[in-house]
């Protein structure tokens, strides 16, 4: 009896240690994410798959090959033509074959951006709203999963959502490239 006693004290600390090892994630709100873009994001998208490093890999490797939307934010100036430019604070590295749709996972984006990813969208899946579209950015990081659940409100059905985006991907020691964003083209 008191090897039991024993074995299960043990249990329940080493569970309780879990648990503070193991940060406490948000919940999903029923909006989006307004601000505050890089912190803990939660263990879910509703009406997403959640998917990781090696589960991604394996999906580039099916048919249909998932369509790769990394949204990681850039600065813009727009010239005295009227002429939108990114300006990326960094160099970008995202995933091979991705698209960089910069600043579509703001919470509250401006109309004409909010009209561009659309339009993006639409273009890049062929019209198609059952295409697989994975929506992903870096590690704590709600741009991502503000996009996926734009995609969703879009009538998209295949999203999956990659938390841990582009710092998830190379720590499993996968390859990243150079990326330039796509050129932002605002509704006439």
């Amino acid at each position: 009896m008191r090897r039991f006693s024993l074995i299960a004290l043990l249990a329940v600390g080493l569970a309780g240690c879990a648990q503070l090892a193991a940060p406490e994630l948000p919940p999903p709100p029923a909006g989006y994410r307004l601000s505050h873009y890089r912190a803990p994001t939660p263990a879910e998208l509703p009406g997403a798959q959640r998917v990781d490093a090696r589960q991604l890999a394996a999906r580039l490797q099916a048919a249909p090959r998932p369509l790769l939307i990394d949204v990681l934010p850039a600065g813009r100036v727009t010239d005295s033509d009227g002429v939108s430019h990114w300006l990326p604070n960094a160099p970008r590295r995202n995933l091979p074959g991705s698209v960089w749709l910069p600043n579509v996972g703001h919470g509250e984006p401006e109309p004409a951006m909010a009209d561009w990813f659309a339009r993006e969208l639409a273009r890049l899946s062929a019209g198609n709203r059952d295409a697989p579209l994975v929506f992903y950015c870096l590690r704590d990081c709600w741009m991502s999963w503000n996009a996926g659940k734009r995609a969703l409100a879009l009538g998209y059905r295949q999203v999956l959502w990659f938390a841990d985006g582009s710092d998830g991907w190379q720590e499993v020691g996968l390859p990243l490239e150079d990326a330039a964003p796509l050129p932002y083209t605002p509704p006439r």
